[in-house]
C-alpha cells in the first residue's frame, strides 16, 4: 500500500507504520513532501491509496474527484516553532518583538522554501519589516527536516513545525511562534479514487485515529483530533 504524507507527521508515521504493518501483516511505502511538492505530483497524475496533508488540500482533491469524499478524516494540527541547537541559550520569543530580535540577533536562520512553515515565515518576516536582514543570512533548502541545519553547525535558528522541529536529534524547541503570527495547520486523511486497497486504506486511518494514536501524536507534537473529528486544542 502505498501513502503520500507531509513532512509534519513523519516522525509519528514512523512509529506507526511498522505498527500497523505488523498487525495488519501488509507493507506500507510513505512517500513524504511538503505540501506544495505532493500537491504538484498528484495534480501531474500520480496516485497512491492513501494521502495526509492539510485539510484544505484535501477538500480540493475530493472537489477534484481525486479523493473519496466520504474517506475524508481529521487527524490533528500543529504549529510553527522555533528550535536551536541543543545546549545553546534559550532565546526570549515570548511576544512578537522578542522574536524580532532573536531573528535580527541570529547569524543564521533555516527555513524551507516550499513547505508551509517556510513560505509562512516568509510572509511573516514581511509582516515585521525584517525581510531583508533575514533573507541575507537565511539557509533555505526546498523541504526536509531544517533542524538538521542547526545540528550540523549550519545554521544558528531553525523554523518549522513543531513535529519536524522535535524529530531532530541534537536542536532543542524553544517553543512556538507567538499567537499574533502562528500558523496552524490541520491535517487530515484521505483515500484515492480508484484504489484496490479501499478497505486496507480505510484501516490504515482508522487506526491513525485510535487513542494509542493520539497519544504517539501528542508526544510527538502535534494536537490529535478527538473521536467526534474535531481537534484538541492546547492548554
Amino acid at each position: 500500500m502505498k501513502v503520500l504524507a507531509s513532512n509534519s507527521i513523519r516522525a509519528v508515521l514512523g512509529e506507526l507504520v511498522p505498527q500497523f504493518e505488523r498487525t495488519s501483516k501488509r507493507a506500507i511505502a510513505v512517500s513524504y513532501d511538503p505540501a506544495k511538492v505532493m500537491l504538484g505530483r498528484i495534480q501531474k497524475g500520480e496516485t497512491a491509496d492513501v494521502v495526509i496533508t492539510g485539510s484544505g488540500a484535501i477538500d480540493d482533491l475530493v472537489k477534484q474527484g481525486k479523493i473519496l469524499a466520504d474517506s475524508r478524516r481529521i487527524l490533528a494540527r500543529c504549529r510553527v516553532g522555533v528550535a536551536v541547537r541543543a545546549g545553546a541559550p534559550m532565546p526570549d520569543i515570548g511576544t512578537v518583538e522578542a522574536l524580532k530580535r532573536v531573528l535580527l540577533a541570529a547569524k543564521s536562520i533555516a527555513y524551507t522554501q516550499e513547505g508551509a512553515s517556510g513560505m509562512h515565515f516568509s510572509g511573516v518576516i514581511e509582516r515585521l519589516g525584517i525581510a531583508e536582514e533575514v533573507r541575507a543570512k537565511a539557509v533555505r533548502q526546498p523541504g526536509g527536516l531544517v533542524g538538521e541545519l542547526v545540528a550540523a553547525g549550519k545554521a544558528e535558528v531553525a523554523i518549522q513545525q513543531i513535529p519536524e522541529l522535535l524529530a531532530v536529534p541534537g536542536i532543542e524547541l524553544v517553543g512556538p511562534l507567538p499567537a499574533e503570527i502562528q500558523l496552524v495547520t490541520v491535517s487530515s486523511a484521505g483515500v484515492f479514487a480508484g484504489t484496490k486497497e479501499a478497505q486496507a486504506a480505510e484501516s490504515l486511518i482508522d487506526f491513525l485515529s485510535t487513542p494509542a494514536a493520539a497519544r504517539i501524536m501528542k508526544a510527538k507534537g502535534l494536537e490529535p483530533a478527538t473521536g467526534d473529528g474535531s481537534v484538541i486544542t492546547s492548554s
